[in-house]
């Protein structure tokens, strides 16, 4: 299928090439040029376009994975944008964490060119990127759906279709609220471990495989120990998916006082520096 992916991030990049890697013709675009150039590198069947437009001219379905609500309208409308040049009975989806509002935004934007749209937010971080196991969370039609399965199989161990435009998005709103409380108990319990003399790495070993077992504690638990945080999904973005989430919580009159504290607990990381850092550095703020 000739396919566009817009947005080679770390996220984007892997995903793009999954597509690639199953056959199908990828025309990529990144605002910097030399990330599609290092796409295209290692996968030298596919093309990039110095516009999003010009990438998704002959596309039947056209990806998104790119920062947040205005980086999704810049490469989306304007005359080198993706409806500009997209075709009728086409697919636009959007892997982007973004509100709610936007996805319904273009989905009314896609439906006068009588394009579809699909919200389609992801979770598994780059790990879950370029091992093919991410979980897509989608907002749209059921048709729609079943046709992008296939494409969703490429790169995703889990998808599903949560309901009408804009679900997708409210399904990863859950999901963010979620990460949030679990990274800053995780953080609480590896700081108290610590502080009552136990073996940190023994602990995290037994208690792994019962109840309080989560994705954080295995993939993040052990390097908290040792305060390793330069990788992974910065602090600087999870603020801005929990800044959409209590948006959201304002407006469906949600009480979300967990998700608020973390959230200026982040803000805190950010203000000593941290924004680039993985979410589980919410320890260090115990540490000091």
């Amino acid at each position: 299928m000739e396919l566009a992916f817009i947005g080679l991030g770390a996220m984007g990049f892997p995903m793009a090439g999954h597509l690639s890697k199953a056959g199908h013709t990828v025309c990529v675009f990144n605002r910097t040029t030399a990330k599609s150039l290092a796409w295209q590198e290692q996968h030298p069947s596919s093309k990039h376009a110095i516009s999003p437009g010009l990438a998704a001219r002959n596309a039947k379905v056209v990806f998104m994975c790119v920062g947040n609500d205005d980086d999704v309208r810049s490469v989306v409308y304007g005359d080198n944008g993706i409806l500009n040049a997209m075709q009728a009975n086409s697919i636009l989806v959007d892997h982007t964490t973004t509100s709610a509002e936007l996805a319904k935004e273009l989905a009314l934007a896609c439906a006068q060119k009588h394009i579809s749209f699909v919200d389609a937010p992801v979770s598994g971080g780059q790990a879950g990127a370029e091992n093919g196991k991410l979980t897509v969370m989608c907002g749209g039609g059921e048709e729609t759906y079943q046709t992008l399965i296939p494409l969703f199989d490429c790169f995703a161990q889990k998808h599903a279709l949560m309901g009408t435009v804009g679900s997708g998005q409210l399904t990863k709103m859950v999901n963010q609220i979620c990460i949030a409380g679990v990274v800053q108990g995780l953080s609480e319990a590896i700081h108290f471990a610590t502080n009552a003399g136990l073996d940190t790495e023994q602990v995290i070993d037994v208690i792994s495989k019962g109840a309080a077992q989560s994705w954080q504690m295995e993939n993040r638990s052990h390097t908290m120990a040792k305060n390793e945080f330069n990788f992974g999904f910065a602090v600087d973005w999870m603020r801005k998916d929990l800044g959409i989430v209590l948006n959201e919580a304002k407006r469906n009159q949600s009480t979300l006082p967990i998700t608020a504290l973390v959230d200026q607990f982040y803000a805190q990381v950010q203000k000593h520096g941290g924004g680039r850092m993985d979410t589980s550095s919410l320890i260090t703020l115990l540490q000091k």
